[in-house]
């Protein structure tokens, strides 16, 4: 009943919203309910200041809008070119039918910057699985409004170890994890352009992903000679060999398990758990030892 009666207590000119402009662009404004019969004068203001008037047939055009503006005598459109963001505000038009009341009626305008170079800072040093911290930031010029990020094309969820600044123009992540890994997005909005920036950051992983070859081998040489029967008083006795063989042992596991914690944590994929075997190999004719301690990944 409101809006029915408000259109009829004055058949006020009505225009279907708030106008959106890039800089550097154009916009047209035109009443929706334009009157039917001809009209006597026109007259076009931004805020208080006249843009263009019509009055007998004859349009005149203030200087401040020369060569910036068009008009439609018939649908009473005006196009504004060459946008500035100091065209923002309220234009009023009034016009005056050769029959019946005076229409007034307004709308406004909102000119924004065009968004451009748009891009992601991100680190340069690698990163480890529940070691390392990381902050992406972004940057671009233009009118900015909103930033929305995201993860591998899903939005980007604060968390516990997931922290947007303030502005939210920049994101930390502290520790890191695998599951960081992946295509990061920012795109930056306005109602009249947006970009997106991407950049890719890998995780690398702890030492249950490292893939380790790591050979040891000991050469223990018993005295004496051959299998034949007499001679051989050089020799090791059993019981002495087979001390020196458990004490090997020991020593290699001690050393291929500090090694193997030594090892540079790297992000390489494996088909099949990580396992390792040692062997014992004894050469009764060469009266040798072989001890050789290997860690492998098993291709399953």
């Amino acid at each position: 009943m409101l809006s029915c009666f408000g259109l009829f207590l004055s058949e006020d000119l009505q225009f279907s919203g708030p106008a959106n402009g890039a800089v550097g662009g154009s916009v047209v404004f035109a009443p929706d309910n334009p009157p039917s019969t001809s009209t006597d004068s026109v007259l076009w203001l931004f805020e208080s200041t006249p843009i263009l008037s019509v009055q007998s047939g004859s349009t005149v055009i203030f200087s401040a809008y020369r060569d910036r503006v068009s008009f439609d005598i018939n649908t009473l459109a005006l196009e504004l070119r060459n946008l500035r963001l100091d065209d923002s505000g309220t234009y009023k038009l009034t016009v005056a039918p050769s029959a019946g009341a005076q229409l007034t009626g307004e709308t406004t305008l909102q000119v924004y910057e065009n968004i451009t170079d748009v891009r992601l800072i991100g680190p340069e040093e690698s990163l480890i699985e529940g070691e390392s911290s990381v902050n992406i930031s972004s940057e671009g010029t233009g009118s900015i409004l909103s930033v929305q990020w995201m993860k591998d094309n899903s939005p980007l969820s604060p968390s516990n170890s997931i922290i947007f600044s303030s502005d939210n123009r920049s994101v930390s992540i502290s520790p890191v994890q695998r599951s960081d890994s992946g295509e990061y997005q920012c795109t930056y909005r306005n109602p009249v352009s947006s970009e997106t920036a991407k950049l890719n950051l890998i995780i690398n992983y702890g030492p249950e992903d490292v893939s380790s070859v790591v050979s040891c081998v000991f050469i223990i040489v018993g005295g004496g000679g051959g299998g034949g029967g007499g001679g051989g008083g050089g020799g090791l006795s059993s019981g002495a060999i087979a001390g020196i063989v458990i004490g090997v042992l020991v020593a290699v596991a001690g050393i291929c398990g500090l090694i193997t914690k030594m090892c540079p944590k790297i992000n390489l994929p494996q088909n099949g758990p990580a396992r390792g075997g040692m062997f014992v190999i004894y050469s009764q004719y060469l009266h040798e030892y072989v001890i050789e301690t290997t860690q492998f990944t098993s291709q399953e």
